[in-house]
């Protein structure tokens, strides 16, 4: 029933004019589960319902220990749950496009929208040439030449010296491989790697930190003993 609900208050904020994302905000639903339900007929949302209650999922089994994740970091995405499930609980044959459909039903299903954290800034003294380089990460959305709106995830990577500046592309949420992967070019681009690497987030390459020591996701520790740099955390609020 409450699915019925929110199906039909998708429609009739449409029919009042809210674009997609307002609606999402209005209903604490996610933008592409607005969109779905959009492109549903009654009939079809009547067969998909149907077709919920009557079949199992390949992550059922993992759902209480998403629900644990996405309810402390409310700010993950499907990409680093993904990494996460590959990590800590072994779960190598799911697809990214699974997970991410999953964890959208999840955030639905028990009210957890994604949020952004706020960051924590402070002056950083001036550093020798070859110190230290700046990890960071965001989204901005742009417009296809068809005039489609389209979201695009990217890496910045930033000499703490010199403030040159590298900065890589992505049309889907990172994963670990993905910053490995920049990574590298950035190293390629700059001619060099620092011997320490500040990043402004920590999901991507840690598990957790145990009494101030960082405990890496296993690919992020295989890379880190072939490059043998420090790593530092910025910490959010």
């Amino acid at each position: 029933m409450e699915k019925w609900m929110v199906y039909q208050e998708v429609h009739q904020l449409k029919r009042d004019g809210f674009s997609n994302i307002k609606i999402a905000k209005k209903l604490n639903i996610s933008r592409n589960r607005v969109i779905e339900y959009l492109n549903m007929t009654p009939e079809e949302f009547t067969e998909f319902i149907y077709s919920l209650q009557n079949r199992t999922k390949k992550l059922d089994p993992y759902q209480d220990q998403i629900l644990m994740w996405l309810r402390e970091h409310p700010d993950m995405t499907s990409a680093q749950i993904h990494d996460w499930l590959r990590e800590r609980l072994k779960v190598l044959s799911v697809a990214e496009n699974t997970v991410r459909n999953y964890v959208n039903d999840l955030r639905d299903n028990y009210h957890i929208p994604r949020q952004s954290t706020g960051r924590m800034y402070g002056t950083v003294d001036e550093l020798p040439m070859g110190q230290q380089m700046q990890v960071d990460f965001g989204e901005i959305f742009i417009y296809t030449k068809s005039g489609q709106r389209k979201k695009l995830y990217l890496a910045g990577f930033l000499l703490s010296h010199s403030r040159y500046k590298y900065i890589e592309w992505i049309d889907r949420p990172l994963r670990t491989s993905d910053l490995i992967r920049m990574q590298e070019n950035a190293f390629r681009y700059f001619w060099g790697m620092t011997s320490e690497i500040v990043y402004d987030q920590d999901r991507l390459l840690a598990v957790s930190e145990n009494a101030g020591d960082l405990i890496l996701t296993e690919s992020f520790t295989k890379y880190h003993e072939t490059r043998k740099f420090s790593i530092y955390l910025c910490r959010k609020n």
